[in-house]
């Protein structure tokens, strides 16, 4: 192996063929190769040969151990051709996926939660509850001066005589007076289930 500085960079000599790398340093006694353009697919190949369909940030880091001008960009056109690895993402997208909670009767789930208007209160009126069914989507709105539970728990009781109440009643966990409210009910109305949660969109 023959190393000597050719102007800006260095050149090193492996096996009578003459490769571009990186300066050499005092703090950086590391080899990285600048790879010509017909190398790059081989180079890149092998990388992801080593890895082993490791994805994109081990492919990266492979090369990046080794070379110094194979970019994100042509590692990601490489990694995008691999079918394999295509039909992994799909599947690992595919998990995100939240399956919609189903009602099969009226009023079997119903969710409530407060929007707060107080920013651009109507008068005394500076809340709204929104209560919904998930079946039937029928949604009724009453207006609030406050959210204390007091206030809330009338307005349920009078949905609850109009319509039923319901078997599962959903509250947002980040409302504590509406938490509070549904506690209460549940004294009230037997078989009535808290599910804590953000409500389903």
């Amino acid at each position: 192996m023959d190393y000597r500085r050719q102007g800006r960079y260095d050149v090193i000599t492996v096996s009578k063929d003459k490769k571009l790398i990186s300066p050499l340093s005092q703090a950086n006694k590391n080899i990285k190769y600048f790879v010509t353009v017909e190398d790059l697919f081989d180079i890149i190949h092998d990388a992801y040969l080593i890895v082993g369909h490791g994805g994109r940030k081990r492919m990266t880091k492979e090369l990046n151990d080794k070379y110094k001008n194979v970019t994100t960009e042509m590692i990601m056109l490489y990694w995008s051709l691999c079918e394999a690895c295509q039909k992994k993402s799909e599947k690992s997208k595919r998990g995100l996926i939240v399956k919609p909670i189903l009602a099969t009767d009226l009023n079997l789930r119903c969710q409530v939660d407060l929007i707060d208007l107080q920013t651009q209160s109507d008068g005394d009126y500076k809340f709204i509850m929104n209560y919904q069914d998930h079946l039937t989507k029928f949604v009724i709105l009453r207006l609030l001066k406050t959210k204390k539970a007091v206030e809330v728990a009338s307005h349920l009781m009078e949905i609850f005589t109009t319509f039923g109440a319901p078997s599962i009643l959903q509250s947002d966990n980040g409302r504590e007076s509406v938490n509070k409210v549904i506690i209460e009910l549940t004294n009230l109305w037997d078989g009535i289930k808290i599910v804590h949660g953000k409500p389903e969109t």
